[in-house]
């Protein structure tokens, strides 16, 4: 069975999309109508932009999404996924690809979403940081016994997990974790302290949106990152995005459940292939591929 996976902030490169735009008529057409919808011309900063004018939350999550749901378009009839899932703002291009939302829906709300946390990120000085070589309860523990708000965020893979919160707190329990024995405990260069409780003006903000999208049955179920198990209800689904931007994104465990329920194989659509990599480490058995127009 065939999963296809979509990745979240951070997989944006210079010139992400490009291809894309030059080689397909049907993509062009999508780009262009981005470019009306956001009110600015988000090709020309994905397409010419420096590292630094796509690292804005505003352009990063919308230009993400684009190339991995105009990705998907393009691939036509040889798009045919048993399964998908998304990380973080991937869940949004995953529920597009799989028919859940209509694509101008989808990137209206990543818009919002994006606008949403950059607001949140504003309000009280946050940030996130990985931490590597250490088991998730130990990590939990040391969060919850940390003074000030500091959470599990990212269940990326066994042994890589990320924790967000208020900036001394982060910090303390970094130290902390590096005296249980983490590997490393670094802080990460980010706006704020995403899916943790600061973002919980955003939730709400968010909240509305989602509320007045409409959602149909899915071609596929999604394995989303709050719930991690296979999900084909609208009404479910919508309530899981609702709950994603202050719940934890439970990546590990919604890529064992996929393997459970039979996927053999693993198709990162758009930017990057860190999402491949961690598939890897949660099960090097698994078979990954990059999808190509």
């Amino acid at each position: 069975m065939k999963a296809y996976i979509f990745p979240g902030q951070g997989a944006q490169f210079t010139g992400m999309g490009k291809d894309l735009y030059d080689n397909s008529a049907k993509a062009k057409e999508l780009f262009n109508q981005a470019n009306e919808i956001l009110g600015f011309h988000i090709t020309k900063i994905m397409f010419e932009g420096s590292a630094d004018e796509l690292k804005e939350t505003k352009v990063t999550q919308p230009a993400i999404f684009l190339h991995s749901t105009i990705l998907a378009e393009v691939m036509g009839d040889r798009f045919q996924p048993d399964m998908v899932a998304g990380h973080s703002l991937g869940e949004i291009s995953a529920l597009v690809a799989n028919r859940t939302i209509a694509f101008s829906d989808g990137l209206q709300l990543v818009y919002k979403r994006a606008l949403a946390m950059q607001k949140a990120c504003e309000q009280t000085p946050s940030t996130m940081a990985a931490v590597l070589g250490l088991e998730d309860h130990l990590v939990e523990e040391i969060c919850a016994n940390t003074p000030g708000i500091v959470v599990a965020a990212n269940y990326n893979c066994p042994g890589q997990l990320v924790i967000s919160g208020e900036i001394d707190a982060v910090g303390t329990a970094c130290e902390s974790l590096k005296e249980a024995g983490a590997r490393r405990a670094l802080i990460l260069p980010v706006g704020g302290a995403f899916h943790s409780p600061l973002m919980e003006p955003a939730r709400e903000e968010l909240a509305a949106a989602i509320e007045a999208t409409q959602f149909t049955a899915p071609a596929c179920p999604i394995y989303q990152n709050v719930s991690t198990f296979a999900v084909t209800d609208p009404s479910i689904i919508k309530k899981n995005l609702i709950f994603q931007l202050t719940a934890p994104v439970k990546w590990t465990q919604s890529i064992q459940n996929m393997i459970k329920d039979g996927a053999t194989k693993f198709i990162e659509v758009g930017p990057g292939n860190v999402l491949q990599g961690l598939v890897k480490k949660i099960d090097r058995t698994a078979e990954t591929e990059k999808a190509e127009m």
